[in-house]
């Protein structure tokens, strides 16, 4: 297991010499994240891409699942993106000089790309507690930092820029969304100066808020409107869940975009202090999404399933059946908040 980067003043300064001089020596390379990407997945994968094209490289983004069309806003040119299982896609790796990658640092997450750059030089950027399955490389991972993107923003800052607009919004993107806009507890000092700072240098925040929470298909309406049918209270208000009827997901045409939000739903009922989401996937396993208000904690329940992420805010598959899966997850969290 690799320990967490808590690194100040000179120690972290050399720790981002090392980064820097291993992304600009590289070329062509490989930008990737986790499975399903999110806001901070996506903006920190662009904004890298943009920093590594400004000084020459050319780097593509190539990842375990399409590049999510809610963050496609953000993307100066499509052509920066390649299909997933493409030949293009397997060409590219083959010849690349380095891979990157964000917002995550298990070789678990990001799926099929593992074996994809098995054997090339790699940098890890990232603020997710670290997982049993570590990609190694260049390591530069804060797990006090809001954001994978807080962490590329430091890393492009001590290189001295150049400060695009892809890089500028894909950046305040990434922040703004793993930050809940700003709301939840990971909210700090440090990020909102780090935002500051990229409004200063030309993000908009009413434009990025509009365009990052503001572009829902009828279709996501129509699906919550069938999830919320399911929405269940437990442990005397304190566990609360809900699921995504597969057939309503199915029927509707719907996409994992369309989940945006679900899971505060149950979230944000008065009392609760552990919410939880359920989705059945394209392969019959059973995606959970965990949610917790300090001091509850849910990413031990995550890593007991086999996934992980943070203490307010994790995940994990698990097989099926719906009712099986929901049984074992709701025991362990009514066990955690007793324990």
């Amino acid at each position: 297991m690799v320990a967490p980067v808590h690194l100040d003043g000179p120690k972290r300064s050399a720790r981002l010499d090392a980064v820097i001089e291993t992304l600009l020596g590289a070329d062509p390379v490989v930008v990737t994240t986790h499975a399903n990407a999110d806001g901070d997945g996506a903006g920190s994968a662009v904004a890298l891409a943009g920093f590594l094209r400004e000084h020459g490289a050319d780097a593509r983004l190539v990842n375990p699942t399409p590049f999510p069309e809610s963050y496609s806003f953000l993307l100066p040119d499509p052509d920066w993106v390649l299909s997933p299982k493409s030949a293009a896609e397997s060409d590219w790796c083959r010849r690349a000089g380095l891979a990157v990658v964000v917002d995550t640092g298990d070789r678990r997450r990001i799926g099929r790309i593992a074996s994809m750059i098995r054997g090339l030089p790699a940098v890890v950027i990232d603020h997710h507690p670290p997982g049993d399955r570590p990609i190694t490389g260049v390591r530069y991972v804060d797990t006090r930092a809001s954001a994978a993107g807080e962490l590329v923003f430091e890393v492009i800052e001590h290189a001295g820029g150049p400060w695009t607009e892809t890089i500028v919004r894909a950046l305040y993107v990434a922040i703004l969304t793993d930050t809940g806009g700003f709301r939840f507890r990971n909210t700090t000092s440090r990020c909102l100066r780090i935002a500051g700072r990229l409004v200063e240098l030309g993000a908009d925040p009413e434009e990025l808020h509009r365009a990052a929470y503001s572009r829902f298909h009828p279709r996501h309406y129509a699906l919550l409107r069938e999830s919320l049918a399911t929405l269940t209270v437990h442990e005397g208000g304190r566990i609360a869940w809900m699921t995504v009827p597969k057939d309503a997901f199915d029927r509707l045409g719907a996409t994992v975009d369309d989940l945006e939000g679900f899971v505060d739903v149950p979230r944000n009922l008065a009392g609760v202090e552990l919410a939880i989401l359920f989705r059945t996937t394209s392969d019959g396993r059973i995606k959970v999404s965990l949610r917790s208000l300090a001091p509850a904690a849910v990413n031990g329940i995550a890593k007991a399933l086999g996934g992980g992420g943070h203490a307010q805010a994790a995940a994990a598959v698990v097989s099926g059946p719906l009712e099986k899966a929901i049984d074992r997850v709701v025991q362990m969290a009514t066990g955690s908040l007793q324990g």
